[in-house]
């Protein structure tokens, strides 16, 4: 049987990865697994390499591993939902609601994926689209969130919302997050937000510092269309996508968020369900 080509994304940013990375590595191998690293690092480590700038070389991957916190699931996956490879995560970081597996439990999620003891799990994304007129200025694609906010000067933003066309309410906050259900544990989440089962299909629509009391988290599904746009005369806002800027956005443009054809193919090696991991997470954070 032809060997799984496991394809590691570690944030050397962290000390703690850095000191763990010589270890998986060698774990991957007892396990018969062929582990590959970037290519400014694999040399250094004796491993096959893939690179970022060349997508066909992530083609050639069975799936892969992050190896840091949430955030660097969220890089891992800018790379690899585009080609299909599934993913999990190993957390470094302190929350870790993406990274489904803990440090101490490194050695045993290994030994499963090699045994091919894991399940497929597909999580929705989101889609985001800036136009001007006619012309597609960018997009993007979410797994967590997109967020339409002020920008560094700007005082307050000023959002109109309409949901398939129509009016659906005005926003005067500091932004408004529009989540997965996989992004309810994230941005929306610190703003108030509901706490959503990541296989739900819809969106969550939660204003940031909103100036009324009656502005509240709203959950829609999420084959409906949102469209946002600034009021006329407001100052331009950044459009950004899982923590990455994507554009600024000025009163002339419009931002429609739908759902992504695309979808983050998740490698469960736990059997931990998600009331249980909500709980644990926020526990320990307390």
């Amino acid at each position: 049987m032809k060997a799984k080509r496991l394809g590691i994304f570690p944030n050397l940013s962290k000390e703690k990865v850095r000191i763990a990375l010589p270890e998986f590595v060698e774990l991957c191998r007892d396990w018969g697994l062929v582990p590959l690293l970037p290519q400014q690092v694999a040399e250094t480590y004796g491993c096959a390499a893939y690179d970022l700038d060349k997508p066909t070389t992530l083609k050639t991957l069975d799936c892969a591993v992050s190896l840091g916190g949430d955030g660097t699931l969220l890089q891992m996956a800018r790379y690899l939902v585009p080609v299909g490879v599934p993913a999990f995560g190993i957390n470094f970081g302190k929350l870790g609601f993406l990274a489904e597996i803990d440090l101490p439990g490194m050695g045993k999620a290994i030994s499963r994926l090699a045994q091919g003891n894991y399940a497929i799990e597909s999580r929705k994304m989101l889609q985001a689209t800036v136009v001007k007129g006619e012309q597609v200025l960018a997009s993007a694609h979410a797994l967590n969130d997109l967020v339409l906010a002020k920008g560094m000067f700007s005082k307050l933003a000023h959002l109109r919302m309409f949901i398939n066309g129509k009016p659906s309410g005005r926003y005067d906050a500091d932004g408004l997050i529009v989540s997965t259900a996989t992004g309810s544990t994230a941005y929306s989440l610190s703003a108030g937000g509901p706490l959503v089962m990541p296989g739900l299909d819809v969106s969550v629509i939660t204003p940031v510092c909103a100036h009324s009391l009656a502005a509240r988290a709203l959950v829609i599904p999420l084959s409906e269309c949102i469209e946002l746009k600034a009021v006329p005369g407001s100052e331009e806002m950044m459009l950004s996508c899982d923590g990455e800027n994507v554009i600024e956005v000025g009163d002339d443009t419009v931002v429609r968020i739908e759902k992504s054809p695309y979808t983050m193919e998740f490698i469960r090696l736990t059997s931990r369900d998600y009331y249980q991991t909500w709980q644990q997470k926020l526990m320990r954070n307390i």
